[in-house]
């Protein structure tokens, strides 16, 4: 028998809440490992042990190791599909993947800590430009977003009336948004779905002020 999960990852992840989203909708328990990834505890001998990339999240399970966002939750999808997190159909698995990777693919990587920090670091950028880089890449993504929802009918969230892939991953974005001001306005699709989302319990208990290593 495998032993528990773990999830290794860090409250302000963006990539850590999908997957504690993913896990919080199926009921699926796990052991929560924080890795401080503002004060390098990624960068550890220790964790490079585990996870190649040095990134969060991963899941361990028994002798599994598993990194990325995106194939841990297909992973647990695959693994345990009830309730589902992508639809049952082609077509419709494809246009929950193409949102999910418009988060995750267009907007993310533009603005995840290490973006920033190279910003800053190395290319001087002081504290007003770094978050008008930030604003203008995650506005300019959501706006896209909200156009694609524009062109399906109408649902609760993302894709039809039960969470999905997509809306683990628009969910942590709006989250870190608004740490940094973003503009919200003209998205009214796409803040319906966000707030739909934070009506049931499972995205609420996977949010980063419930996680234990949260700071204010």
């Amino acid at each position: 028998m495998l032993a528990a999960m773990k999830l290794h990852n860090y409250f302000r992840s963006s990539a850590s809440f999908r997957v504690r989203i993913a896990l919080s909708l199926k009921g699926l328990s796990y052991e929560y490992v924080a890795v401080h990834i503002a004060r390098g505890e990624h960068r550890s001998d220790a964790y490079a042990a585990l996870a190649a990339d040095q990134l969060v999240p991963l899941l361990e399970y028994g002798a599994l190791r598993l990194s990325q966002s995106m194939a841990i939750i297909e992973y647990l999808d695959e693994t345990y599909p009830v309730p589902a997190l992508l639809p049952a159909d082609a077509l419709g698995r494809a246009r929950v993947r193409a949102l999910a990777q418009s988060i995750a693919c267009e907007i993310h990587p533009l603005n995840n800590l290490r973006v920033l920090k190279y910003l800053v670091r190395e290319l001087k950028a002081d504290e007003e430009a770094k978050n008008t880089w930030y604003r203008y890449w995650v506005r300019d993504g959501l706006l896209g977003f909200e156009r694609q929802l524009a062109q399906q009918d109408q649902s609760r969230f993302c894709w039809g009336d039960t969470p999905t892939l997509a809306d683990c991953c628009l969910v942590p974005q709006i989250f870190n948004g608004r740490r940094f001001d973003c503009d919200f306005s003209g998205l009214s699709r796409t803040m319906a779905v966000f707030d739909a989302c934070m009506r049931l319990d499972a995205f609420q208990a996977a949010q980063p002020s419930a996680c234990p290593d949260f700071e204010a």
